[in-house]
């Protein structure tokens, strides 16, 4: 009998089944997912950021769509949080699907807001060079305008992109609230295409405005046409690449005036025609001065009536004298190789006289230093 109360006594035990300490594990939580802007959201601002947050987990997966198209996103270094890293688009649906796992299991969420209709849509209306298959000069600017006045012009600016396959120095100005312009710091590197894009969507302009779709235009950037005129040596030199194609007999304006006389600096080809009917500037029929000429193969170089054209009646002064109205005049022959052979956005350097260029006279942008010219962007401190 004894034996059997000691082998009790140490037996130790408990009243709980099966022995143990009368404690329990508490179960492991699942992740908690969170979705800003939350379901059911409505005239959500598109320029608001989609942020995904995990607890007690790490996301997986996260994907923000509308009609087709995803938005993309990051995630922090712990994947407990995910950021859209784009504008949302005015007036749509948008599903946000999340995943994400943990100790306690994997865990999903979905949202689904609207965003709001703007009441004034931003949207790019014109881009010069946009002629589809068209190849331009070196020089050529990309013009950019817009249907509505841009107020916040930095977030716009933002928004524009210029990729070029030979990449260089480039720079926006706005010319004004609709218009703005880009050129490189130095001509553009021929042969290669340059691609702009507009990545509006979304973007808040001003109050209450929006951008409501993206743009984009591929440029074709050809040989470097570049010319040269000398005003009192009368001639005009001609290299493409580099190399000189063509030298030319011409007269320049007679200087009588300043407007007959012309602009040194740098000229871009803008537009071509055959024929172009010219007539003296602010004067009428009868009054001393005037004049009306209908001339062939006609370049325009400038908006102050600057053209290079051919001039039949001027061969004899083509090469020794300077008899125009302001314009570069050349044999018919020769006119028509060049009205031929060049494209808008060719430069034209003129150099030999006293009425200077000014930056905003046509295509006239390569008269600003790059320096001054980029103090015209919205992003420059």
């Amino acid at each position: 009998m004894a034996l059997t109360a000691a082998l009790t006594a140490c037996s130790g035990g408990s009243d709980a089944p099966g022995g143990g300490s009368g404690t329990t594990t508490p179960a492991i939580p699942a992740p908690a997912i969170k979705i800003s802007p939350a379901s059911g959201s409505a005239k959500v601002r598109p320029d608001k950021t989609v942020v995904v947050t995990a607890s007690n987990g790490e996301l997986e997966e996260v994907t923000v769509q509308s009609g087709g198209e995803t938005i993309e996103g990051k995630f922090n270094s712990t994947r407990t949080k995910w950021i859209s890293k784009q504008p949302l688009k005015p007036s749509s649906k948008y599903t946000v699907s999340a995943k994400a796992t943990g100790q306690g299991g994997p865990a999903t969420a979905t949202s689904r807001f609207t965003t709001l209709k703007p009441k004034n849509g931003l949207e790019v209306i014109d881009v010069t060079p946009g002629i589809k298959g068209e190849t331009v000069g070196v020089g050529m600017p990309i013009m950019v305008r817009f249907n509505l006045p841009v107020q916040d012009k930095a977030a716009v600016e933002q928004a524009l992109e210029v990729d070029a396959e030979k990449p260089v120095e480039g720079a926006w100005r706005w010319i004004d609230d609709k218009y703005v312009i880009y050129r490189p710091a130095k001509f553009w590197p021929a042969h290669q295409k340059v691609k702009f894009t507009a990545h509006l969507t979304g973007v808040k302009a001003g109050p209450d405005t929006y951008g409501v779709e993206d743009h984009t235009t591929t440029i074709k950037i050809g040989a470097a046409w570049i010319s040269t005129v000398n005003t009192k040596t009368h001639m005009m030199v001609v290299r493409r690449d580099g190399k000189v194609v063509q030298t030319m007999k011409i007269s320049a304006g007679k200087a009588t005036t300043r407007e007959y006389t012309t602009t040194s600096g740098i000229h871009l080809t803008m537009e071509r025609g055959d024929p172009v009917t010219m007539i003296s500037p602010g004067k009428k029929k009868g009054d001393p001065g005037y004049y009306k000429e209908v001339v062939h193969h006609a370049v325009r170089i400038s908006n102050s009536g600057e053209y290079v054209h051919a001039a039949p009646w001027s061969v004899a002064s083509q090469g020794r004298a300077n008899v125009s109205h302001g314009c570069i005049n050349a044999s018919p022959a020769q006119a028509k190789w060049f009205y031929d052979n060049f494209h808008r956005g060719d430069v034209v350097k003129i150099v030999g006289t006293d009425r200077i260029l000014e930056w905003n006279n046509g295509w006239g942008f390569w008269q600003l230093p790059f320096s001054k010219w980029k103090q015209g962007s919205a992003l420059e401190s």
